[in-house]
């Protein structure tokens, strides 16, 4: 098969062969879980796995490295900087497959994913290929942060949060590349604690790759548990996005502002409506919409009410992120993405 797209490596069949990139920090419970999702993948060629593991406050090493004994596909190695993008990077410098699957140590493949994603690959000529992130909670919280993330509402115009038709996109989740193009690109970049996705991306399409979104990929997630948590999250999402706004000011979207712009108006309106009281509109637009999008996508009066505390979670918290987060590197173990 010849190569010069970066898809080579191929074996007998044809297909390439596949190096599976996952950075992992506190995942001891579900580990094992997604890393079986990726050895059980029916795929004609080579599959290697290689674990990231961060500083944890569990068992993860342990069971990073039973894994590894256990299957001659797999390998470890340490990420002692606990971000997200050197794991990526380290994972990716230990391996030789020229495609490139991030899977995330929370996630779980689906039978049929990396067959399809190298074919889209193939297919379309793109460097990038991802599907639909598919939030799947064990807790009626979750399952409303899941609804929440799923929602135009929740998530703006990001096709993989809800679907959509097969195309070109900004982004993708996680994803599925061409070495070579990550390569030239610089991997990701190691000082951005979030947002490391979105930023690859913006460099392999202004280096005039596609980023291509394709519905028939998708793989599950696991929301957040709590408010506290979400909000932690969401925090940490609209802070580094500023960061890469900062740096890349033509890779923002109006979806990236939206959150923000909600945050000012609410704020301003529950302050200046006591000067002004048709300010008072602001926030009251704001509740009115977040209560008709809660109605619409709840499925029933407990789903409802926990949307309605879901939405302004996500959405505030986003944007006082954006507004006036501190970006530093963490001091301990990260939560998962």
């Amino acid at each position: 098969m010849s190569d010069p797209s970066g898809v080579g490596g191929g074996t007998s069949a044809g297909l390439p062969a596949v190096a599976v990139i996952m950075p992992v920090c506190n995942e001891a419970v579900g580990l094992s879980g997604a890393v079986a999702s990726v050895l059980c993948q029916e795929y004609d060629a080579e599959i290697e796995v290689c674990l990231a593991v961060a500083p944890s406050v569990d068992d993860t090493a342990a069971v990073a490295a039973a894994l590894a004994g256990g299957d001659e596909r797999v390998r470890v190695v340490d990420n002692p900087a606990g971000v997200t993008p050197s794991g990526l990077n380290a994972a990716i410098r230990a391996t030789t497959a020229p495609v490139v699957v991030r899977v995330d140590g929370h996630s779980t493949l689906p039978p049929g994913y990396i067959a399809t994603a190298v074919a889209t690959l193939e297919r379309t000529g793109a460097v990038n290929v991802g599907g639909i992130q598919r939030p799947g909670g064990t807790t009626p919280f979750e399952d409303a942060v899941g609804l929440a993330m799923a929602s135009r509402f929740g998530a703006g115009d990001s096709r993989f949060h809800y679907g959509g038709p097969e195309g070109p996109v900004d982004t993708v989740y996680l994803g599925v590349f061409r070495r070579g193009a990550i390569e030239a690109a610089g991997l990701f970049d190691e000082s951005l604690v979030r947002n490391q996705d979105y930023e690859l991306n913006w460099r392999l399409r202004r280096a005039g790759g596609v980023v291509w979104f394709d519905p028939a990929l998708s793989v599950g997630y696991r929301p957040r548990g709590s408010l506290g948590a979400l909000a932690r999250q969401f925090h940490g999402y609209g802070t580094w996005k500023r960061v890469v706004g900062r740096r890349q000011p033509r890779s923002l979207r109006w979806r990236h502002l939206a959150a923000p712009v909600t945050l000012v108006g609410v704020v301003a309106g529950l302050v200046g409506g006591w000067f002004w009281p048709p300010l008072f509109l602001l926030p009251g637009v704001y509740v009115a919409a977040l209560v008709a999008a809660a109605v619409a996508v709840g499925a029933g009066p407990g789903s409802v009410a926990r949307l309605v505390a879901v939405y302004p979670t996500m959405h505030l918290s986003w944007g006082m992120g954006f507004i006036a987060g501190r970006p530093r590197l963490p001091a301990g173990p990260q939560e998962a993405s």
